[in-house]
């Protein structure tokens, strides 16, 4: 893998976990996820439009995809604001690709390996290591997996409508159902109150963390891209417990470990 493509991948994880975090501190959540969409919207539509190539195969894709990213955005949020962000998100970013894995294997026929069942074995391990016994991140594992099965669906959509269009217009289109619904649901009060800094940096970190990871895909092969990429799982554990107080021990920071280590057997193998 060349060294470009691992910062970059690497860059893309911190990014990603970053904007997490931030909206998860916000004092309105689901405001500051509007306000940082719209952001995300303004500040990319230039670029997007600058590398406009949008077949009409595409738009059934982008429609769907874009409800499914209002879905994704819905439950995220949700789940932030029910359970701790470190039982959330590595379930949800772990979960995902092991859904797809699964998706493919059972219903469209693909084959897999004994790298990629051990992964998903190491992801379970680490779920459950994530959850620990206490009762009250049990609403945080439901819908950290809900969350898994969303990234999962609009994966596959994205799969194949990205290949009927740039992927910065595709991103910038897809992304316009979720941004207007929520800009359109909240009091413009509420939303101005969740103008700040946080986000905004988290508005850009969204489609930057993508950009990034498709700069790396030029250069490196999907897969070890992907692995890179899980990282993140490890360091949304460390900024959860810096950043939002959350308890953080060593067998939440071993799962989130198990985690990121199983879906990059899952990428890998």
């Amino acid at each position: 893998m060349p060294t470009s493509a691992l910062l970059l991948a690497l860059a893309a994880a911190v990014v990603h976990a970053l904007w997490n975090v931030l909206l998860a501190r916000a004092r309105d959540p689901r405001a500051a996820t509007a306000v940082a969409l719209i952001v995300a919207e303004i500040v990319f539509a230039i670029p997007a439009w600058l590398l406009w190539r949008v077949d009409a195969a595409a738009w059934p894709f982008i429609v769907v995809s874009g409800v499914l990213q209002l879905v994704y955005f819905t439950l995220l949020i949700t789940a932030y604001r029910l359970a701790p962000l470190s039982v959330v998100y590595p379930i949800a970013r772990g979960g995902a690709p092991v859904l797809v894995l699964v998706f493919g294997v059972t219903v469209l026929g693909h084959g897999t390996s004994v790298g990629q069942v051990l992964g998903v074995c190491l992801v379970a391990a680490g779920i459950l290591l994530v959850r620990g016994t206490r009762p009250t991140v049990g609403r945080g594992v439901a819908l950290g997996l809900a969350v898994a099965a969303v990234i999962a669906t609009y994966t596959l959509v994205d799969k194949v409508g990205v290949s009927h269009a740039g992927a910065l217009p595709y991103l910038e289109l897809s992304m316009l159902v979720p941004s207007l619904a929520y800009a359109g649901i909240y009091p413009r009060a509420r939303l101005r109150a969740e103008i700040n800094l946080s986000t905004v940096v988290a508005g850009v970190a969204t489609f930057g963390a993508y950009c990034m990871v498709l700069l790396a895909l030029q250069r490196a092969s999907a897969a070890s891209v992907a692995a890179v990429r899980e990282t993140s799982v490890v360091l949304s554990a460390l900024l959860a417990r810096r950043y939002l107080a959350e308890p953080v021990g060593r067998a939440r920071f071993a799962g989130a470990a198990l985690v990121a280590g199983g879906i990059a057997l899952v990428s890998l193998a």
